[in-house]
């Protein structure tokens, strides 16, 4: 029996790793299911969701040319049309980089902009190259003058002086 991608088999957990989970099919053929593919909702680890001997229904993903056949779980799981899939990382998938410190103060809500006034509506206009520029260059100093103090009064250190 051909696997083809796309198909949807029954198969038996047959062993569990940190990074997934490996799942005979029919024939004796082996796949992996990896631990982003095993549930909707973030996995940390794969023995809280898979036990040896599991017989589960996957989805095949891929199969590479050396015989590798990738595997999920979560796809296989039928939806209907309008419902997605919940997002499978803490804090979404949307990629949004995060406010690590020294804010501008219009970023209170995880680095979603605001209006002037800094309540109602966010402002999610996108801002111009002068405003972007000058916003590194202020934290671009903010940084330096932080790194200047913190080394200032250390012997050995860059920039530190000597007497």
């Amino acid at each position: 029996m051909a696997i083809e991608v796309g198909a949807k088999l029954e198969g038996k957990v047959t062993g569990i790793t940190n990074f997934g989970a490996f799942v005979d099919l029919s024939g004796g053929v082996t796949g992996l299911v990896h631990i982003s593919e095993i549930a909707d909702n973030y996995v940390k680890d794969v023995k809280d969701h898979l036990k040896i001997d599991d017989v589960v229904t996957v989805k095949v993903i891929n199969v590479d040319k050396d015989g590798k056949i990738g595997l999920s779980i979560k796809q296989a799981v039928d939806r209907p049309a309008g419902e997605q899939a919940p997002p499978s990382r803490p804090g979404g998938n949307s990629g949004e980089r995060f406010n690590r410190g020294g804010g501008s103060g219009n970023n209170d809500r995880g680095g979603r902009p605001f209006n002037k006034q800094g309540f109602g509506k966010p402002n999610y206009s996108k801002p111009s190259f002068e405003d972007r520029m000058s916003k590194f260059l202020k934290d671009s100093e903010e940084r330096i003058s932080s790194l200047k103090k913190n080394t200032e009064g250390k012997r050995g250190g860059r920039g530190a002086k000597r007497m």
